[in-house]
């Protein structure tokens, strides 16, 4: 990672918003009401569309104790960055980071999008709704492939899938426990080498990080590159029983969804982080997490032996966190953590 040079950071500053409650002119002896909030913030200066880790410590002499707060993707130069992380009570110095892309990971950044399909759309499950206003709130960077065997080798020493041959075919036979192992070991690995920050994690996505990204801007499609209702152009973009062949394939042959991820249709179901729930929330949801507690976990987006109607951006499944499947992988996220 590079540090930019200080001339474009700036010195901390204290943000003040003031909302001021309005209705009828109050009696003259009524003082008028002013409620303050009061938040720590930086000015970045730096190149517009870079992603920058913003980090903060509360001790300036620890300097290996910068802690990552957000991966911010820099809309404006210079731009007014506030931290709603925490009140601004307590001593924080702020500092932004640019950084590179890890490696083959795409930066998603934050918005929102319709969880879950319409109750019209063709091929869907009752358990793809209610449709839910989800909001992602901070950027996060995925995984632009599936875990393939070769990186799981890497970090874990071994290589359970029953495809092999290529070891740019994605992994499989692992389940939910053998996935956020996988995580957690890449994780530490990482951090010692110090190409993440002291806090930064690698994890699964949340069910909703995942369909966000499947997406990709398109909330009112069926896939991410159209409604496709006759599966007609699938193949483009998906390895599933129509075209499968009766195996996986290494990853990224496929047309990219729009946010450059492969195979987020097809190929291999992916774990999520989530435990599963029978229906989506519903409503309005931020960063939603799925239920506290769960038997069952999360997969998403279909695999190299199943019907186009799992493949869609909604589709959803489960099973339970000890079970494996030659049909099952998972692809990783990097987040800040705790």
């Amino acid at each position: 990672m590079k540090t930019p040079p200080l001339k474009h950071l700036r010195s901390l500053s204290v943000l003040c918003w003031a909302i001021w409650a309005l209705g009828p002119q109050a009696p003259a002896q009524t003082p008028p009401v002013l409620n303050l909030q009061l938040y720590a913030g930086l000015s970045i200066t730096g190149s517009v569309g870079s992603v920058y880790s913003v980090e903060y410590v509360t001790d300036l002499a620890q300097t290996n104790s910068w802690r990552c707060l957000e991966f911010l993707q820099l809309p404006a130069s210079p731009y007014l960055w506030a931290d709603k992380s925490a009140p601004a009570t307590g001593q924080r110095f702020y500092r932004a980071v640019q950084t590179g892309a890890p490696t083959n990971m795409v930066f998603i950044p934050p918005g929102t999008f319709r969880m879950g399909s319409p109750t019209n759309e063709v091929d869907r499950y009752p358990r793809e709704g209610p449709q839910t206003a989800v909001t992602i709130s901070r950027g996060y960077w995925m995984g632009k492939y599936e875990v393939t065997q070769g990186e799981y080798q890497a970090v874990m020493g071994s290589n359970p899938s029953y495809f092999t041959g290529d070891t740019n075919r994605p992994v499989e036979m692992v389940s939910w426990n053998d996935a956020t192992n996988y995580c957690g070991t890449l994780t530490q690995r990482e951090r010692g080498a110090r190409r993440i920050g002291t806090n930064s994690v690698y994890r699964l996505p949340t069910e909703a990080e995942w369909e966000y990204a499947c997406r990709g801007w398109t909330s009112d499609r069926r896939f991410s590159y159209g409604d496709d209702p006759g599966y007609t152009s699938l193949t483009n973009y998906a390895w599933y029983n129509g075209d499968g062949g009766g195996t996986t394939h290494p990853v990224g042959q496929k047309l990219p969804n729009p946010w450059g991820l492969y195979d987020m249709h097809g190929n291999v179901w992916e774990w999520c982080q989530d435990w599963w729930s029978d229906n989506l929330p519903g409503g309005i949801a931020i960063d939603p997490q799925g239920p506290a507690t769960g038997s069952l976990g999360v997969i998403r987006g279909g695999g190299w032996y199943g019907y186009g109607r799992y493949c869609r951006s909604a589709a959803r499944s489960s099973f339970y966190p000890s079970y494996s499947d030659y049909g099952i992988g998972f692809r990783v996220v990097l987040a800040p953590g705790q």
